[in-house]
């Protein structure tokens, strides 16, 4: 850019720059040279200092003080030759001074030179820049990868990494409405009793306490045995196990030792201001389930729905009507049944022995018949810390609401616990009280139920056809609490 009032000398300066090879733009004064200068930045200025309204000397610190065009060289060109505009020039940072009349070999030496040392300084400048980014690109990939790390660690202890695998198979970022995986999986439900009464006696912050203790004890049998928690509803676990083959038994172990690291929670109750000790109901049920993101675009959740969630929910629910710890739908016994007796799957380090009640399907007369005790064969540990032994007996059939088949379902328990192996000896009586039940011999059944209890107060399924059999028999008022409702 050439910056003089005179036309002569612009005239002058383009004729000598041009036959150069050099690009140029000229401007009769201050004003029109910021203007100029701002649409369309020149890679040197050479600037009169002598012009009317705006000398030079302002137009250079205008320059300066802008943040685009400060680094733009300034070689000034004029009639003064006193120190003191050379020291004013230096004060406004020009790259140069020459005065008129001026020689042109050495204005135009002048001019390569000053520009030659700018594209030199320029280059240093953006190759510094681009290492001051390339160094802080590095550090803000190490960062955002420690915080990926972070919050997808954070982001587990909400999305369990199960369920993270089938609604994120390419990762977080691949989260989407609707992402769904079908398969046959194992739903575990479980829910504290009377928790309401519980709640009211304390402080909220109690609650909580105690609440997490629990759950955390929960979720620890859960895992060991496979399974990972889909919810916490309230005071209520609802846990998924997938594993292949597996995920019924996985099941039915963690129910069995969550009862079990249920003892030791109430051994040390008195910490959490719990008066009376803690019980739980246990619903297990094995089916096809869709795990999948539910929800909307703006808030979604990742869940497990179907029919064998609902079931897990009701027999879950059953446990308070048969007075049971447990509860197990025949889908689920019987994949873990054939998971046992699959000789490819088993291992013998450890012995999970169950009771078996060898039932045969209905008779003739409609009735289930031929119940009789027996020892499943040992079954694997799988590399987890299941080992506890346990034992189930069929308790009953039940129809679901809205269903057109019943269901068979199955008490599970400890063979540590305390009436176990009363259970185990009044097995007999319990299967003719049933198969007597079954036949709507109310009188008999009622003798056999009455004979179990005397050995075995309780047995509370035992209670519960005992009650049901004086209702038929009108001896005690009909209790619509005691019958099976889904």
């Amino acid at each position: 850019m050439l910056v003089d009032d005179e036309p002569a000398n612009l005239i002058l300066l383009e004729e000598l720059l041009q036959l150069k090879g050099y690009a140029t733009i000229s401007a009769l004064s201050g004003s029109e040279a910021l203007e100029m200068a701002r649409k369309s930045q020149p890679d040197l200025i050479l600037l009169d200092v002598m012009m009317p309204e705006m000398d030079g000397f302002e137009v250079c610190s205008q320059l300066r003080q802008d943040s685009v065009l400060q680094t733009v060289p300034v070689i000034f060109l004029t009639a003064l030759d006193d120190d003191t505009s050379r020291l004013r020039g230096l004060e406004m940072m020009a790259d140069d001074y020459l005065t008129k009349p001026f020689n042109s070999r050495l204005m135009l030496a002048k001019v390569e030179s000053v520009l030659r040392l700018h594209q030199m300084r320029s280059q240093a400048v953006v190759s510094n820049f681009n290492l001051q980014v390339k160094e802080q690109s590095k550090r803000q990939i190490a960062a955002a990868w420690e915080a990926n790390e972070f919050l997808a660690e954070k982001f587990q202890l909400f999305v369990p990494g199960q369920l993270l695998e089938r609604i994120a198979p390419q990762g977080v970022e691949s989260i989407q409405l609707g992402n769904v995986a079908e398969e046959e999986l194992t739903i575990l439900f479980c829910d504290i009793r009377g928790f309401t009464a519980i709640a009211e006696s304390q402080e909220a912050r109690e609650t909580f306490e105690w609440l997490n203790a629990f759950f955390t004890e929960m979720n620890d049998r859960i895992h060991a045995c496979g399974g990972f928690i889909d919810k916490y509803l309230g005071d209520a676990i609802m846990a998924v196990f997938d594993r292949p083959n597996s995920h019924a038994l996985d099941a039915i172990e963690a129910a069995v030792a969550m009862q079990e690291s249920l003892h030791n929670f109430n051994a040390n109750r008195h910490q959490y201001n719990l008066d009376y000790p803690i019980n739980i109901g246990i619903g297990i049920n094995t089916g096809i389930g869709t795990i999948g993101t539910l929800g909307s675009s703006r808030r979604m959740d990742s869940t497990v729905i179907g029919d064998v969630v609902n079931t897990a929910s009701r027999l879950e629910n059953l446990t308070k009507i048969y007075g049971c710890q447990i509860i197990v739908s025949e889908s689920a016994i019987v994949q873990a049944r054939e998971f046992i007796h699959d000789g490819s799957e088993r291992s013998n380090s450890n012995s999970c022995l169950l009771l078996k009640c060898d039932l045969e399907r209905e008779t003739e007369d409609g009735f289930i018949a031929n119940f009789q005790p027996g020892v499943l064969d040992n079954c694997d540990s799988r590399n987890h810390d299941c080992s506890n032994n346990y034992y189930y007996r069929w308790i009953d059939r039940v129809m679901p609401r809205g269903k057109q088949q019943a269901i068979e379902i199955y008490e599970v328990w400890a063979a540590a616990s305390p009436d176990s192996q009363k259970k185990h000896l009044t097995q007999p009586l319990f299967d003719k009280g049933v198969q007597a039940w079954q036949a709507s011999k109310f009188v008999a059944a009622l003798g056999y139920f009455q004979q179990l209890l005397d050995q075995n107060p309780a047995d509370s399924v035992a209670t519960y056809y005992r009650e049901r059999c004086q209702e038929k028999l009108g001896l005690i008022p009909l209790n619509n609490s005691s019958q099976v409702k889904w």
